[in-house]
């Protein structure tokens, strides 16, 4: 019986990245990924320059736009610009291009996937984990990463991350061309969409547009709500294929990993809860996943609780004041617009969250403060 080092459910950035980390380090890694092959991957793109030091090899060939501006804007107007530091700090990548460049950099490397399948029974013997796989395979590991996205089931069933995930509604859209968008800008667009906002990522030839709510559902089905939105950013009746998503928000610090399993990107519910940011999270925890599994192999141990505690250090702590200004923000997005974009700082801090030179803890308790005196005034 061939016992697998670690087997990671979700072959997309996550775990894929996991893959990489851990089979350059020599141990024998097997990815089951539900899909045959990622067409189109209903994402933003945007990244942190900061972030290519999580991975473990070169992504120059992926990054489409090196962004200089954030531009912000209140119902397509009332622009807002906010030059990234750094010149170059933030990226916006094809993701499709992204995950498959790193998943076939960890196959380099001795990594197994096993494609169009999932796991649909798990159990433990001793240490060693057994999964029976949809298309009959049978793998046993003495790891498992949960990798498989915001609709992860096994997170749930395996007590990791909170018990009840909070969502935020996304509709995510990929047009040619690049309408009103500068190249070298991103745009985020708030007041159209109820408890959340619009984005325009550009990449070489075409934008990645997305709508999101934090809160409910509101105006991600409005038809002439979404058309006034994308026509705003400059593609008058453009025909388009709305791609819908849920994703899972970072609603608390909960205990990460379980008896020599752990979860990571968004099934660990990671996504940033005020700017909807996943690739970060996810990048972030598929490295310390692969450091913890490591000292746990190379040790012969199999707590990993350091896991949770790196990831609390690392993310959680700024996500907690994170969630406190979208809970504020979103709840009164033109006194949020007002105190939180238009002031002189504001869209400097914005960016440098965006570019990873800031946490939301650098700045969370004089935004929630004039946020809140000014919404009860």
């Amino acid at each position: 019986m061939k016992v697998f080092d670690i087997a990671i459910f979700g072959g997309g950035l996550s775990g894929s990245s996991t893959a990489l980390n851990l089979s350059k380090k020599g141990y024998s890694v097997v990815v089951i990924e539900k899909q045959q092959k990622r067409d189109l991957v209903s994402c933003a793109g945007g990244m942190a320059a900061s972030m290519a030091d999580f991975i473990s090899t070169d992504i120059t060939s992926v990054i489409e736009t090196k962004v200089k501006s954030v531009h912000f804007t209140w119902k397509s107007s009332d622009k807002v610009i906010a030059d990234i530091p750094g010149g170059s700090s933030f990226w916006v990548v094809r993701r499709e291009k992204l995950d498959k460049l790193i998943l076939e950099e960890a196959l380099k490397y001795g990594t197994t996937i096993i494609r169009a399948s999932e796991a649909i029974s798990i159990n433990k013997s001793g240490e060693v984990w057994n999964f029976v796989c949809s298309d009959e395979t049978i793998i046993h590991s003495k790891f498992l990463v949960i990798a498989d996205g915001s609709e992860s089931k096994w997170a749930s069933y395996l007590n990791l991350g909170p018990k009840k995930p909070k969502y935020a509604k996304t509709l995510a859209i990929r047009l040619e061309g690049l309408g009103n968008i500068s190249k070298d800008s991103v745009r985020f667009d708030f007041g159209s969409i109820k408890y959340g906002f619009a984005w325009a990522f550009p990449l070489k030839d075409s934008v990645n547009i997305g709508l999101g709510t934090f809160i409910g559902n509101h105006g991600l089905e409005n038809y002439e709500l979404n058309k006034g939105i994308i026509d705003g950013f400059g593609f008058i009746d453009s025909k388009y294929k709305p791609m819908h998503k849920k994703l899972r928000i970072w609603s608390g610090i909960y205990k990460l990993n379980h008896e020599n399993a752990l979860v990571v990107g968004d099934a660990a519910s990671l996504c940033d809860p005020f700017l909807a940011e996943g690739i970060r999270p996810a990048l972030i925890s598929s490295f310390y996943a692969a450091e913890c599994i490591d000292k746990c192999l190379i040790s012969n141990t199999s707590n990993l609780d350091e896991y949770s505690q790196a990831m609390t250090n690392n993310w959680g702590k700024s996500m907690a004041w994170g969630k406190r200004i979208a809970n504020v923000f979103y709840r009164f997005p033109k006194t949020g617009y007002k105190l939180g974009v238009k002031r002189k700082t504001a869209p400097q801090r914005i960016a440098q969250i965006l570019s990873g030179e800031m946490n939301y803890s650098d700045i969370a308790k004089r935004v929630i403060k004039r946020l809140i005196f000014r919404s009860q005034s």
